[in-house]
């Protein structure tokens, strides 16, 4: 059962401990602590920036990061080993996760404070760890080959640095196919002076699953789409044969379809799909008592699936979209991409509720279960009506006023074609499958504008690290870090370079990714 979070327990504790003995925290200030950590874990530079680009090292990043500011030192230890997980319904599979849960142990911290996150590597391969949406400190952005070396089997890393703004975010690798396994956990940071008013919090992690099932692993996946060639120049070495075992049944989909995602659902027929992981004939059940105010955390931790999410019997009022406080606006069910995330509140009705995930266009869904009182829990197959109720989408949010962009013209345009097609499995930004020299030049200071120009028939999530952006151009539209492209449709944002280093840019397909569409938005010197 997921960690449930009261309001009081919630404001009471900058770190919260869900009982597993993975976390360990203390609070410590002073460049004494700042050089003991630096000592004990000097970072595994990437490679050296090419000449003219900062370096993820360099000093435009350490004085960006002592801007910041260092608040009270918090310290959380993180296991990826491999695991037995238990799905629910009897269904249990080998699989790689974080201190053998699923999700992985929570973590949260307040903003503010100096996060000192070790990853200790007890997998059969070299690992990352990457901070889905923060704006961090480059060399702490967890993408082998382009901001730091891999992390060996058997050695441990500590990404240290400060976490500037409150919000919904996650933990991940950033090493070929891993994320497809159990390799994530939800990372929460607390807002000081939190303007909302609710009594509780539900932490809600969405996953497609295909690891372990029949044989199957992600890198079998992989080399089905790709014909065995793919080009992202991430370091993908195969698990050994024990691990993989025949690679599993065919594992492409053909003919899904969504009207909302503009034609091609997804990429990857996936046995399972799951809710804070469980299935929906085993749910996850989440108890309060009737008229709590309940925030829900909701995250698409997927890799090829987005998810049309309602619960039933209620109306959700979104107030936050990738970590960034919007306007509030009413509704009844939320489309998910990979990568993004949407807090909303709720009040508690009476009764036995579920909270279904729709696995959009592909004929399947997840669920979890609201119990505020007696009752049957719903069946696995529900679908509550509010699925098909109204929809928010992130083009219709509006910023709160104290996170919208200031109004300003770019300073610089970078355009992107997305290209790429099912049939080659060739994905690739301009045509140019991921190589980690690529560079996509902006300067320090500029409002930089991104336009996404997708020529491909399937829709995209795209991701940028260390930075939010705006959609839509302008100031007007919602901050978020990874938004939908549809499929025949451009996207505009805009962002504000900020925060100095190489950042990737890519699909949250992660097969998409892999296949080579990603690359590279570097600061100048």
């Amino acid at each position: 059962m997921p960690a449930q979070h009261t309001r009081r327990a919630v404001l009471s504790s900058s770190l919260a401990l869900a009982g597993t003995g993975l976390l360990a925290a203390y609070a410590g200030r002073g460049a004494a602590a700042d050089r003991s950590s630096a000592l004990s874990h000097p970072a595994p530079s990437g490679p050296a920036a090419p000449e003219g680009y900062v370096s993820p090292d360099g000093p435009e990043v350490a004085a960006a990061e002592r801007r910041r500011g260092a608040g009270p030192l918090r310290e959380v230890t993180l296991t990826a080993t491999p695991s037995r997980l238990d799905l629910g319904g009897g269904r249990t599979v080998s699989s790689w996760a974080y201190g053998g849960a699923l999700p992985g142990q929570e973590v949260r911290v307040t903003a503010g404070d100096t996060l000192a996150l070790t990853l200790a590597n007890h997998l059969p391969q070299t690992t990352s760890l990457h901070g889905h949406g923060l704006s961090l400190r480059n060399d702490m952005d967890g993408v082998p080959g382009l901001t730091q070396r891999a992390i060996e089997a058997g050695a441990d890393f500590t990404y240290r640095f400060t976490v500037p703004r409150p919000g919904t975010h996650w933990l991940h690798p950033h090493s070929g196919v891993q994320l497809d396994r159990g390799l994530y956990a939800p990372l929460i940071v607390e807002d000081p002076r939190e303007p909302l008013a609710y009594d509780r919090e539900w932490v809600v992690v969405l996953d497609d699953w295909v690891d372990g099932v029949d044989g199957s692993t992600p890198d079998a996946v992989l080399r089905e789409l790709t014909g065995g060639h793919g080009h992202s120049g991430h370091a993908m070495p195969a698990a050994p044969a024990a691990e993989e075992g025949d690679g599993g049944p065919p594992r492409m989909l053909r003919g899904a379809t969504s009207e909302l995602l503009g034609g091609n659902a997804g990429n990857v027929d996936y046995p399972y799909y799951l809710v804070n992981g469980r299935t929906a004939e085993d749910p996850s059940v989440y108890t309060a008592r009737p008229g709590d105010r309940i925030r829900l955390r909701i995250i698409n931790a997927g890799g090829d699936t987005a998810f049309r999410v309602a619960l039933g019997g209620h109306r959700m009022t979104v107030t936050h979209t990738d970590g960034f406080p919007v306007r509030h606006a009413t509704t009844d069910t939320l489309l998910l991409g990979m990568g993004e995330r949407y807090d909303v509140l709720v009040t508690a009705e009476d009764g036995v509720f579920p909270l279904t995930a729709l696995a959009e266009g592909k004929k399947a869904s997840a669920m979890a279960v609201l119990r505020t009182g007696g009752g049957a829990a719903p069946g696995a197959s529900v679908r509550p009506k509010e699925l098909d109720g109204e929809r928010v989408t992130a083009d219709r949010l509006s910023p709160d006023a104290s996170v919208a962009l200031p109004a300003r013209e770019p300073d610089r345009t970078v355009r992107f074609r997305l290209t790429g097609s099912m049939r080659a499995y060739d994905w690739a930004f301009d045509r140019k499958p991921y190589a980690p020299g690529q560079r996509h030049p902006v300067k320090a200071g500029e409002r930089v504008r991104l336009e996404f120009h997708n020529q491909t028939a399937m829709w995209h999530p795209i991701h940028l690290h260390g930075h939010t952006f705006s959609l839509g151009g302008g100031a007007r539209g919602a901050r978020k870090d990874t938004a939908i492209v549809l499929p025949r449709h451009t996207l505009t944002v805009d962002f504000d370079a900020d925060n100095p280093g190489l950042w990737m840019l890519h699909c949250h397909n992660l097969y998409h990714a892999e296949a080579g569409m990603m690359t590279v938005l570097g600061y100048l010197r």
